[in-house]
């Protein structure tokens, strides 16, 4: 199951790509990039280039966004805006009270919250630091971060044209998480992914402390390196995604929605953590931090529940079932009727309620996007109303998501554009929804 890059990425095609890495290339000191592209699409970046005519594949549909509070059942969480969540603790029957998903995510939350915090209070605002200089050429991070730029512009292209609206700065930045993302998720969804193991995933982990500390591997992770660098971006949301990747690696079923969420939070609501930070929040803003990333995580949250119920058959083909064991159970379904691929009442039952749910998670996410940086507002509104169409696709087709994929038409999507700007220019109030009494 693919991952929904960030509450920034939108795919503009239903095309799939992908990108993979190989050994590091060197020209003496200058150090080149080692991507490479392979399978079905118009372009190939190889050594470092795109060029026309190669093969290449890579699964679409991913937008990222961050998860961390907005599951439903029972509770809210204490000052955390109007959410219906699930219990943040659960009672095995052992007795045993073990944290539920929602409140592991919700920590995280915390962390990345604070660490905005003390940079504001540090009066540093969203001012970025000088480049770090890598050794062997200067002009190094700007070919770095053009080649992310063409990554994003031949994969995501809506969302690559609402990046132009920021600043230099944020956006080279937003395009280097982008494409870490990607390969990311590639390696256990691109070509290559019968190939990948655990062991893979560990190296990928110890490659990213690298980048953390300085030191990238390749062109595309100097790109990362040096936004890290100049913006209050933890690792832990960057290792909480390959994290996701090890679920794919073994596991294909779910019980419940609180194992889901999790790995909602792991492959999609991440990518909001590690956005917000670059994206910023409105000087006037009256929200809170951590309010806003709650928003960026209800996004993420929404857009992976609504690739799960786009995907189903495609990912029963695999094997895969992202959808609640019990929740099925109740519905009078199995795996076998999955496999099956029947619409049936019962079908249309169940959908409508996973269609709900999703749909509840837009409508929290679109309480933070006023919040965000006037420049940021565009490509994640965008992302948000192309990507709740999706659902809509779906009762279209009467809810048959086993051999019919949903996907929004280009004529609504060029549509879709115009109110997303109409929207990304509207201010934040002056008494905001995420806001919170201060003491």
């Amino acid at each position: 199951m693919s991952v929904a890059l960030l509450w920034v990425v939108l795919p503009i095609s239903e095309v799939t790509n992908s990108i993979a890495f190989l050994e590091p290339v060197r020209e003496g000191s200058r150090l080149l990039d080692s991507s490479r592209f392979v399978g079905r699409g118009k372009n190939c970046l190889c050594n470092g280039r795109l060029e026309k005519g190669k093969q290449q594949r890579w699964n679409s549909g991913y937008l990222n966004g961050d998860s961390r509070n907005c599951c439903l059942g029972g509770s809210r969480l204490k000052n955390r805006g109007k959410f219906s969540v699930i219990p943040n603790v659960v009672v095995s029957p052992a007795g045993e009270i073990a944290m539920s998903s929602e409140q592991k995510v919700y920590d995280v939350v915390l962390k990345q919250a604070a660490l905005v915090n003390r940079q504001l209070r540090s009066r540093e605002d969203w001012d970025v630091k000088p480049d770090i200089v890598l050794p062997g050429n200067l002009n190094i991070l700007s070919e770095a971060y053009d080649r992310c730029g063409e990554v994003c512009a031949e994969y995501a292209q809506t969302f690559y044209l609402g990046t132009m609206l920021m600043t230099p700065e944020r956006r080279r930045a937003i395009w280097a998480i982008y494409v870490w993302c990607r390969r990311t998720d590639e390696l256990v969804d691109g070509p290559n992914a019968s190939h990948i193991t655990p062991t893979a995933l560990d190296r990928w982990e110890a490659r990213l402390e690298d980048v953390f500390r300085g030191h990238p591997f390749d062109m595309l992770d100097a790109a990362l390196s040096d936004t890290v660098s100049k913006f209050p971006v933890d690792i832990q949301p960057f290792r909480d995604m390959i994290e996701g990747m090890r679920m794919d690696l073994k596991k294909s079923r779910y019980k419940n929605f609180d194992e889901l969420y999790l790995y909602c939070y792991y492959v999609a609501g991440t990518v909001g953590l590690m956005s917000v930070p670059v994206m910023g929040i409105a000087p006037e803003s009256k929200a809170t931090v951590e309010s806003v990333y709650n928003a960026a995580l209800a996004l993420g949250i929404a857009n992976q529940l609504t690739n799960i119920l786009r995907d189903v058959g495609e990912d029963a083909t695999r094997g895969r079932i992202y959808l609640p064991q019990d929740e099925l159970a109740q519905a009078g379904l199995s795996d076998e009727d999955i496999f099956a691929g029947k619409v049936t009442d019962q079908w249309r039952n169940f959908m409508k309620q996973q269609m709900k749910r999703a749909r509840k998670f837009f409508d929290e996410a679109e309480k933070g996007v006023t919040e965000l940086n006037s420049a940021s507002r565009w490509p994640v509104w965008a992302s948000l109303l192309l990507y709740r169409q999706i659902l809509d696709e779906i009762e279209a087709n009467d809810y048959n998501n086993f051999d019919r994929r949903a996907y929004v038409s280009k004529p609504k999507k060029l549509l879709a554009l115009p109110m997303a700007y109409a929207k990304s220019l509207v201010p934040p109030r002056t008494s905001s929804p995420l806001a919170k009494g201060m003491s």
